[in-house]
């Protein structure tokens, strides 16, 4: 989908808004019944959280799935039950952005710096990530760019490693940045109501 194609989508979503806990919270309705979440610093305007959800064959709402944020801020959720049945000490992906850059962290991956490599697969539009020492690997795709048809970039991509945490950053493309503030706009004109935010709507 095309970036302007994918703004149009959002400007014409159903949203409701919520101010919480220094937060703004939007839910998106998609005509096709495709819900998302999202959560914002009310001082930065920047993306705290993103969490998708659709309907199953029956109507019914299915299980909220995680993009952005801590997979346990959402309580009761599946990936919230599949973390406590993890063992402490298993690697944890999340995604964490920035202002400027897409964001994923790691934990518990006791490895030395030396072991790690994050490369792009272009053809395959993902990130991996592997260790010399086989010991990990992980595919992960860059959803905002999919939603807006860009290339993946070798040149945006590197990483840090300190504390058994590898962070992963992304540079975000100028047309993501340009979108992202044309958002903004769009989502400050939402008067915010105790409207319902994250539930399943029914029409």
């Amino acid at each position: 989908m095309a970036g302007p194609s994918w703004l149009e989508r959002l400007r014409g979503a159903r949203k409701t808004a919520l101010l919480q806990d220094g937060k703004r919270k939007v839910h998106y309705l998609f005509e096709d019944g495709l819900e998302m979440a999202e959560e914002y610093d009310l001082k930065t305007s920047q993306l705290l959280a993103r969490k998708w959800r659709e309907k199953n064959a029956l109507g019914s709402c299915g299980k909220w799935q995680v993009e952005v944020g801590e997979p346990t801020m959402y309580p009761g959720g599946a990936l919230e039950s599949e973390l406590i049945k993890e063992s402490s000490s298993s690697p944890i992906f999340m995604r964490r952005d920035t202002q400027t850059s897409f964001q994923w962290r790691i934990r518990n991956l006791p490895y030395p710096k030396e072991v790690y490599s994050v490369s792009v697969e272009k053809d395959q539009r993902c990130c991996v990530v592997r260790t010399t020492n086989k010991k990990y690997y992980k595919k992960f795709p860059i959803p905002d760019l999919d939603r807006f048809q860009l290339p993946l970039d070798a040149a945006a991509l590197s990483f840090t490693y300190a504390n058994a945490t590898l962070i992963i950053t992304y540079r975000k493309p100028q047309e993501i940045l340009a979108a992202e503030e044309e958002l903004q706009k769009e989502l400050k004109k939402i008067k915010a109501a105790n409207d319902g935010d994250g539930e399943c709507k029914t029409q």
